[in-house]
């Protein structure tokens, strides 16, 4: 099942690990993967204080929920994140970089005050067509 970049000379080249669109041919399940954060299996929250590290086991969290559908994070088209802090941005990508490839999902990322508890500095829900 073809998942395709858009691009567009009528919009800036996107700044990060983000498409400006993305298509897909939908002949499969859809998959909503509500928002994961950075807890672990076993209820531990991963690298508190480290939003590098949380988003490392946001995204692993993303990757079992679509897994166990029956999909890998290539059948990832959007993504919505949901940051404490703005500046973490480049730190961010530096890791969502290891996880998508292109084409790369759509993507929105929203500065927020508080997430559901004071540790998380990020979460991630993602929208998936598996075959």
């Amino acid at each position: 099942m073809p998942k395709t970049q858009v691009t567009t000379t009528e919009l800036h080249t996107p700044n990060g690990v983000f498409s400006q669109a993305t298509t897909i041919e939908a002949t499969g399940r859809l998959v909503f993967v509500s928002g994961m954060t950075a807890r672990r299996p076993d209820g531990s929250i991963a690298g508190v204080g480290d939003v590098r590290e949380q988003t490392r086991q946001v995204c692993e969290n993303v990757r079992a929920a679509v897994r166990a559908a029956g999909g890998t994070m290539a059948d990832v088209c959007r993504v919505d994140v949901y940051v404490r802090n703005m500046e973490d941005f480049a730190r961010i990508h530096e890791i969502r970089a290891q996880y998508f490839a292109e084409p790369l999902p759509a993507s929105t990322m929203v500065e927020v005050s508080k997430l559901a508890h004071p540790d998380y500095l990020i979460e991630i829900n993602a929208i998936a067509v598996v075959p």
